[in-house]
């Protein structure tokens, strides 16, 4: 058989960081949840079901407990009815500002130009 450039373990080894970084943000809402959390700073579940038009609430229950799990947003629950639970960024979660910032730039710049980004200097 031949050598495939992608079978080298350089290669591979290099791809570890990309792969785990997709299984972390790899959710059809993942990028979205955390742009609003980060942008309004506290995002009610009620409030980012209505902003993601199309989530049913299975998924963003789904979507929103793998991001606390991987450590990106803070979930506060108030005992009070009925019940309220906001969702915050952690400090790896705001260490990931910059990088959806730059994905913003790149997508109005490329795939989207002439676009006015209303948010823009905002966060």
């Amino acid at each position: 058989m031949a050598d495939n450039k992608f079978m080298n373990q350089d290669v591979m080894a290099r791809c570890v960081p990309m792969s785990t970084l997709q299984a972390v943000i790899g959710g059809k809402w993942k990028i979205l949840i955390l742009w609003y959390v980060s942008f309004y700073k506290v995002q009610r579940f009620g409030e980012l079901l209505r902003r993601l038009d199309g989530i049913t609430q299975s998924t963003l229950t789904k979507q929103l407990r793998e991001l606390e799990r991987d450590g990106f947003l803070h979930r506060e629950i108030y005992k009070e009815i009925p019940p309220k639970v906001e969702y915050s960024l952690t400090e790896l979660g705001e260490s990931f500002i910059p990088v959806l910032e730059r994905m913003m730039a790149w997508s109005e710049t490329y795939l989207c130009p002439g676009y006015v980004n209303p948010y823009e200097k905002s966060l």
